[in-house]
Formats: structure tokens, C-alpha cells, sequence
């Protein structure tokens, strides 16, 4: 199995197989317009527009669970990062990362790179968690907006990486998969 048996809709509700990206590194990542992290929509189409001749995408899937830092509709949501990130990349439907109702694309990454190793146990967000949320520094969870997820040309799973870290740092992990 890999990330191209699963499917998923774009921000427009136009489902889409992830064999559409097929041959292509790709960096997965749940995102929110409303978190402190949120500008980092800015060094991740930076990293698109740099490495998709090379067959490099991201792809964005909106989530609300922390904090409810994704409460708009998934029109407002691409609105939002066209008009203040000129994102380019694709942006899917908002999802679940979580628990029950988590889709099926995230379940699986959560399984294929079950740690977040690198989650700066001195960070901001480390100690947020730790007061306010421990249970999602337990186990395979999301630990917030803007987890990644590295998967090479043949769909596998290669790294996780902690929302923290921002996306120019995983630039030679890349450009070593292409």
C-alpha cells in the first residue's frame, strides 16, 4: 500500500486520486488560516514554485481541530490563500486529522511515520501541548497545524516532520528525493 490508494477532494469538491501525483516527491500538510503558523504558506509555495519542474508538490489539506483555527468554508479558505499567499499548490477540502472522523490519507501517514521526533520539547507549542492538550503528544497523533509529511516518488512515506519546522529547513531532504 501507499499514498496512491487513497483519494481525496480538492478545495473546488473535485474528488482526485493520489495517482495523480504519482512520480512526484510530495510534502502532505494540514493546514490552518488562523494559527500562528500560518505564514508558513509562504515558504511552502515558495518550495513548490522552486522544485515542481523537478517533480516536487505540496498538497494542502485544511483541518479545524486545533483550536478551531480553520473555521471557514473551504471556498473562504482558498480565497484566503490565494489572495494572501498566492498559493498555487493544491488545496483539498477541509478534513479531519484525528481521531474517528480522521480520513483515511491521515490515518495512514499517521501509521507510516508515527513519531514527530523533531517537536522542540523547549518550543512554544511543546509547552502549549503539554498544558493544555497532553493527549496529543501521545502516540501517532497530529500534534497541530502544519504537520508534514514527506513521501518519495514511489508513494512511501519518508519523514514526519513537527509543525515547527519550518518548510525551507526540509529542503535538502528534498532536492536528495529528486
Amino acid at each position: 500500500m501507499s499514498i496512491y490508494s487513497f483519494q481525496a477532494s480538492l478545495s473546488n469538491g473535485q474528488k482526485v486520486s493520489l495517482k495523480r501525483y504519482k512520480d512526484n516527491i510530495l510534502l502532505i500538510v494540514n493546514t490552518a488560516s488562523e494559527c500562528g503558523l500560518t505564514s508558513q504558506y509562504e515558504s511552502l509555495e515558495k518550495l513548490y514554485r522552486t522544485y515542481k519542474e523537478n517533480g516536487f508538490t505540496v498538497l494542502a489539506f485544511p483541518c479545524d481541530q486545533f483550536g478551531g483555527q480553520e473555521p471557514g468554508t473551504n471556498e473562504e479558505i482558498r480565497s484566503f490563500c490565494s489572495k494572501n499567499y498566492n498559493v498555487t499548490f493544491p488545496l483539498f477540502e477541509k478534513i479531519e486529522v484525528n481521531g474517528e472522523g480522521a480520513h483515511p490519507l491521515y490515518q495512514y501517514l499517521r501509521e507510516q511515520a508515527s513519531e514527530d521526533t523533531n517537536l522542540d520539547k523547549k518550543s512554544r507549542l511543546y509547552n502549549h501541548l503539554q498544558k493544555n492538550v497532553p493527549e496529543l503528544l501521545e502516540g501517532s497523533l497530529i500534534r497541530w497545524n502544519f504537520t508534514k509529511f514527506l513521501v518519495d516518488k514511489k508513494g512511501n512515506v519518508v519523514k514526519r516532520y513537527s509543525p515547527t519546522v519550518e518548510p525551507e529547513e526540509l529542503e535538502e531532504d528534498i532536492k536528495i528525493l529528486l
